[in-house]
């Protein structure tokens, strides 16, 4: 990230901001497995339609997600595989801060007792 122009670090926050919500976190780990459409993604999350498109549209801009038209259904997928790099980086260091905090308490537990 060293020298990168102002322009090109506005462009990664907004990217990020986009990842920082849970609900499109939860549509980017469901089309991991298979491309779905708006009422599919709808019924696995237990959202609206109308939330899931307006999600599925920001994470479009940031080309985190690519749609298809077919007939009168757009499918969504993946449009940057490296997504799912970061996202398991990231979660697997909360995984392991959360392991520690556990470990902690229960050696914190096993003195006490």
């Amino acid at each position: 990230m060293k020298d990168l122009p102002e322009q090109a670090l506005q462009e990664i926050a907004a990217y990020f901001q986009v990842l920082s919500e849970p609900t499109r976190l939860k549509i980017l780990n469901l089309l991991r497995d298979q491309e779905s459409n708006v009422g599919e993604l709808a019924q696995k999350t237990g959202y609206s339609a109308a939330n899931v498109s307006r999600h599925l549209a920001q994470m479009a801009q940031h080309s985190i997600v690519v749609r298809e038209s077919r007939g009168t259904s757009v499918y969504y997928r993946i449009g940057d595989e490296s997504i799912y790099g970061l996202c398991d980086l990231v979660c697997g260091s909360i995984a392991k801060r959360y392991e520690k905090i556990v470990a902690e308490r229960a050696a914190f537990t096993a003195t006490v007792n």
